[in-house]
């Protein structure tokens, strides 16, 4: 259970800076993290550090797949969470 929440707490603080590398790197006209990064980073936990780099820096809010996107892998990820609790 401790490697797992450290687990937790490091992809989260990587979903949140990866969401702060990407802005940066879209207002210097940089070479961009892909879409497919940011999402598969809040598939495997890190959706709570996503959000809130997303909100942080207003980065990504204007994109239906994100702003939807990530709210509902959170919930997914959740309702999950809930259900092992529960059930195992």
């Amino acid at each position: 259970m401790k490697y797992f929440l450290l687990y937790l707490l490091l992809i989260n603080a990587v979903g949140f800076a990866l969401m702060l590398i990407d802005k940066w790197k879209a207002k210097h006209n940089r070479w961009r993290i892909k879409e497919a990064t940011l999402m598969t980073v809040a598939a495997l936990g890190g959706s709570i550090g996503s959000l809130l780099g997303m909100y942080t820096v207003r980065h990504k809010t204007q994109h239906l797949k994100f702003t939807l996107g990530i709210p509902l892998i959170l919930a997914v990820q959740i309702v999950a969470a809930v259900w092992i609790l529960i059930y195992m």
